[in-house]
């Protein structure tokens, strides 16, 4: 049997106060409880005997075949399930099947369709089983994620981290006026949203959430190829952050996926410098690492794509990095994993490209501070359309605006670290108190801009 509790939660509002959920659970368990108690009366003994000779029968008779599959087969395995061995099963149908995924869902039980946390359209998203031709296109073949998928991914898995940070987000008109909130960023694209990526990239999961909820627009994140490796030794691998992140529109960072977010008009999050700016030492906070030549300019402007430079800050609010790359590399074992496990890691550039090539992974160790705030200010657009010729065939030219998106990329930056200290709510314990006594977390207000 299915866990009647999670079985019950499956129509309960998230959001709705603690009091009410627990009045809301009562009563679908009392509803529920008639049901279970029939079970006897529905398999007797005779009946789940049978059954159960009937299961052995039709499990030699396909195990006897499983090694013909060469279908894609997605595995769903529950960790509270009482009936059946699932977990074992699954993890002998990931050695036996040739292309075989699995994901385990820890703490639901038999009927696991039919508790809560558990759709089976996210999870076939999320592992990339969707797609419309031979082969999946994760540009081509997105479903914008759902409402309740919305619902779940950001209230439920990131809410306390969106919480702790609160995000004010700002905004450049064409006029060069500064505004509350994205009215200046262009609806329409292809726009190609440029900027700086603060330590784990951790800014990612307040921006794309913001444009689905203000301007109801799906920002696509180019990102790490590695990112979307498949978990390898993985005995049962859960529906992670990783899966969330393609259910949310990532997709890698390679030219033909940049290509195709162009062509289809998108709106499109772009770190030219990438994992090095994501991990950067001590030291290094709010400093560019982009390549010395430009990547994105010649690509925005063939698809005549409105380009955003933006800023975002607030990493040194939120945590101290106390242990970088160099202090790892100096800590004897440690740094053979690193290397190791960067070795055979999929490289983006190469040294030719300067700084920024240096991208070994790691995760950095970092102390958390009592938070602060993220701010996010996004400059004014800058139009491609009309100069395909000019940029397309003078590199000088391309270059020159390449170099002028990264310093309003900088201003941006400049621009946020000043003004946040006139913020009157830049602490969390004030936003707490403000968000009891007057409204929800996206309109805490901020600096006056």
């Amino acid at each position: 049997m299915g866990n009647p509790v999670e079985m019950a939660r499956v129509n309960i509002e998230y959001r709705l106060p603690p009091r009410l959920q627990i009045e809301q659970l009562f009563q679908n368990l009392i509803a529920l409880l008639p049901h279970l108690s029939d079970l006897v009366d529905l398999i007797p003994k005779d009946t789940l005997i049978w059954k159960l000779k009937l299961l052995k029968s039709a499990a030699s008779y396909a195990n006897s075949r499983l090694h013909a599959v060469k279908a894609e087969v997605l595995v769903l395995s529950s960790g509270n399930d009482h009936l059946l061995p699932s977990g074992d099963e699954a993890q002998r149908l990931k050695r036996t099947l040739k292309n075989c995924t699995v994901r385990y869902f820890k703490d639901n039980g038999h009927n696991i369709l039919l508790e809560d946390g558990v759709n089976l359209l996210t999870v076939i998203k999320g592992t990339g089983k969707y797609r419309r031709s031979r082969r999946i296109d994760l540009v081509l073949d997105f479903i914008p994620p759902s409402m309740s998928e919305f619902k779940q991914g950001y209230d439920e898995v990131i809410g306390l981290f969106r919480f702790a940070t609160g995000s004010a987000m700002f905004s450049t008109l064409n006029d060069g006026k500064i505004v509350k909130g994205l009215h200046g960023v262009p609806n329409e694209g292809p726009v190609l949203l440029v900027g700086y990526h603060m330590l784990l990239g951790l800014e990612v999961y307040s921006l794309v959430p913001e444009f689905l909820r203000e301007k109801n627009i799906m920002v696509h994140g180019v990102t790490h190829p590695v990112v979307f490796r498949e978990r390898q030794g993985a005995s049962s691998p859960e529906f992670s952050l990783t899966d969330w992140m393609k259910v949310m529109g990532a997709v890698p960072v390679t030219a033909s996926n940049l290509f195709n977010l162009l062509s289809t008009k998108s709106h499109v999050l772009l770190y030219p410098g990438g994992a090095r700016e994501a991990l950067h030492n001590r030291g290094e906070e709010y400093k560019l690492f982009w390549p010395d030549q430009q990547e994105f300019v010649r690509m925005a402007a063939k698809f005549g794509a409105t380009i955003v430079p933006f800023g975002t800050v607030g990493e040194d609010d939120l945590a101290e990095l106390v242990l970088d790359y160099n202090d790892f590399m100096k800590i004897p074992v440690l740094n053979d994993y690193i290397r190791d496990a960067n070795r055979d890691s999929i490289r983006l550039r190469d040294k030719s490209k300067g700084e920024v090539a240096n991208q070994e992974l790691y995760l950095p160790g970092v102390l958390p501070k009592v938070p602060g705030r993220f701010y996010f200010l996004f400059g004014k657009p800058i139009e491609t359309r009309g100069r395909k010729e000019e940029i397309l065939e003078d590199r000088e030219k391309a270059n020159q605006l390449y170099l002028h998106i990264k310093s309003e990329v900088e201003r941006c930056i400049a621009y946020l670290l000043k003004k946040r200290e006139e913020d009157p709510y830049r602490s969390i314990v004030d936003r707490t108190v403000y968000r009891a006594l007057h409204s929800p977390l996206h309109e805490v207000p901020a600096f006056d801009p």
